[in-house]
């Protein structure tokens, strides 16, 4: 995996507690983690993801499916 590097701008409170509890070979891979936890997996590129949505949004497949639960 490629990496690229960031910059961003925090409260000084946020970067001095940062700095005080993780090291600075550390740094990269908290923030990672942090990130990785709180954004949503990319499920884009996911062909059968795709496939779901289509299938979703497909009014005669709905109608027949509905037919077959006995729904109106």
């Amino acid at each position: 995996m490629s990496t690229r590097q960031l910059q961003v701008r925090l409260p000084d409170d946020l970067i001095r507690r940062l700095r005080e509890r993780i090291s600075v070979r550390q740094r990269s891979a908290f923030v990672q983690r942090l990130l990785e936890q709180a954004l949503p997996p990319v499920v884009d590129d996911d062909e059968l993801y795709q496939a779901a949505i289509l299938v979703e949004q497909d009014e005669a497949l709905n109608t027949d499916m509905a037919a077959w639960d006995g729904r109106p």
